[in-house]
């Protein structure tokens, strides 16, 4: 199951849970953009609950969908994970550390609260470099 919400005009929350068929990834890839839609510097927050691979299937729906979801990627400028999963956390901070000007930062389950204090934070990191 793969729902999405939109909480705010900037913001898109996801939930994920169990497996996904190609009618399901179908369903919510095309939710997922049309939601998406008219957001610029977007937050999202993608909540796994309890992960099982898509099928054959749902991963070809994905990847017909490739070039629109990273058009709709470049609406956004972070996202938050949540999962209890440790993999899904390391693998979803490479992701973010891989796509340019998309920050992607990884927390458990239970610090949702963390999770949405990120997303509010708009100001940027000290990243110790001073102009001269």
């Amino acid at each position: 199951m793969l729902n999405v919400s939109k909480p705010s005009p900037d913001r898109i929350d996801i939930e994920f849970s169990g497996a996904l068929d190609a009618d399901a990834m179908r369903a919510a890839l095309d939710h997922l953009i049309k939601k998406s839609e008219g957001i610029t510097h977007g937050k999202m927050l993608y909540r796994i609950l309890d992960f099982e691979m898509p099928t054959m299937g749902a991963i070809a729906v994905e990847l017909q969908h490739m070039p629109k979801l990273f058009s709709l990627i470049g609406r956004f400028d972070k996202c938050a994970v949540l999962s209890d999963t440790a993999w899904i956390r390391t693998a979803a901070e490479i992701e973010g550390a891989i796509i340019p000007s998309f920050e992607i930062k990884s927390f458990a389950l239970a610090d949702a609260r963390d999770a949405e204090a990120w997303l509010a934070d708009d100001t940027e990191e000290d990243d110790g470099n001073f102009p001269v």
